[in-house]
């Protein structure tokens, strides 16, 4: 592509998701759902003026991993680890009962072949944690107990997904699954989780001498970014998703910085509002880019909207993925307004779904009928599920999001 054409394509994202992000807002709508419907609107499913390609999938993910960086820097640390174990429980069952209903219907009621058994079951385990957080930072929710709750639980989906990925590549390939790979790419993230956030603090005592010797103005953005895109590198290498470092990053930079065994560096909370302010018009510029790439990758011209089977494939599989995700919280103890919350929170697919959907048709293993069904569950999850958060807590505010 050229030069002037990106730029055209990009000044259009940012223009209309803006734009869109405002309708929606007027329309009591969350700005996310613009975001994503920019996308429709301007990409293959529309008006095809532009199409997702790897330029934008790199400036997405700048987006996202940043997003995830500002979720970890507003996080308080203490009371994320004192979610730890609900966050398991509601991240494990959303995990593993999609995956069971994904393949049961599949497999048994469709008649499909058990590698596309798997990737379908696969395609609607891991929540949009993107999406997720999102929501849940416009409702004023992401340092209440339930998001703090649903946060841990859609980093673990993520990690989850990804091993799932690994798995089922390997299986698609070999026709067999290395425990011996699967353990290692666990110890990998597990290391990740326990080394990477007191080194990003400790780089960050270095950051802020440097901040204040320094007579050029921009260090600290500069720096932090550089940082953030650091660990995004390592958390890869070792096999986790990317945005898992930038959540890292932050969450060592964080005004509630936590460190396991009673371990402490002292928190400077003005310099830590230095990094938020800085930073800030940064990931507002990014993040939208991530939302309105989801929409591009949305090409609904590809479904045969008059197939029955497609029809009914998807709407068997959504249901069932809404029901797997909604059974998690139910395990917990919690009030009945706090376990209807989470589940809604961890329900939207987007793009781990995507990821799963586009490797499967990629590969060969799910055919066009197949792939535009999940493609199908994955807008409605998408789509819907903001709707659905926002109407919820507008009606049932007063029992959930205490700070």
């Amino acid at each position: 592509m050229e030069a002037h054409v990106f730029f055209l394509h990009l000044l259009t994202i940012l223009l209309l998701a803006r734009v869109f992000a405002e309708i929606a807002v007027y329309l009591g709508a969350p700005s996310v759902i613009g975001e994503l419907l920019a996308g429709v609107v301007i990409g293959p499913s529309l008006l095809g003026w532009v199409e997702p390609d790897k330029i934008l999938e790199l400036l997405a993910e700048i987006g996202i991993i940043l997003l995830l960086f500002e979720v970890g820097l507003k996080t308080d640390g203490k009371r994320l680890l004192h979610s730890g174990f609900k966050s398991v429980v509601v991240a494990s069952s959303g995990f593993i009962f999609p995956m069971l209903f994904g393949f049961a219907i599949s497999y048994w009621y469709f008649e499909l072949s058990l590698l596309v058994s798997l990737f379908v079951g696969g395609t609607i385990t891991a929540t949009s944690i993107g999406i997720t957080v999102r929501v849940l930072k416009e409702l004023n929710c992401q340092h209440a107990h339930e998001g703090h709750v649903v946060l841990g639980a859609a980093v673990l989906d993520d990690i989850f997904g990804v091993v799932l990925l690994v798995v089922l590549y390997e299986f698609s390939i070999s026709g067999g699954v290395s425990f011996f790979n699967i353990g290692k790419v666990l110890l990998f993230i597990g290391t990740f989780f326990a080394v990477a956030p007191i080194a990003a603090k400790l780089m960050s005592v270095y950051i802020k001498r440097l901040d204040q010797v320094s007579e050029i103005p921009g260090l600290i953005p500069t720096t932090i970014v550089s940082l953030v895109l650091f660990f995004s590198w390592v958390s890869h290498s070792l096999g986790a998703p990317e945005l898992i470092g930038g959540f890292a990053a932050g969450l060592a930079l964080s005004r509630r910085f936590f460190m396991p065994f009673g371990l402490t560096i002292s928190t400077d909370k003005e310099f830590a509002s230095s990094i938020e302010s800085q930073m800030k018009p940064i990931i507002q510029l990014f993040t939208p880019i991530f939302f309105v790439y989801i929409g591009l990758s949305l090409n609904l011209r590809e479904i045969d909207w008059s197939s029955p089977f497609i029809w009914g494939f998807s709407m068997t599989v959504f249901v069932l993925s809404v029901i797997g995700k909604m059974i998690g919280p139910f395990f917990i103890k919690e009030t009945i307004y706090s376990k209807w919350a989470i589940g809604m929170a961890m329900v939207p697919r987007g793009e781990i779904g995507l990821i799963f959907a586009e490797l499967g048709k990629l590969s060969g293993i799910l055919n066009n009928e197949i792939h535009a069904g999940m493609v199908i569950v994955i807008v409605l999850t998408t789509l819907l599920s903001p709707f659905v958060m926002k109407w919820y807590h507008d009606n049932y505010a007063s029992h959930l999001c205490q700070q």
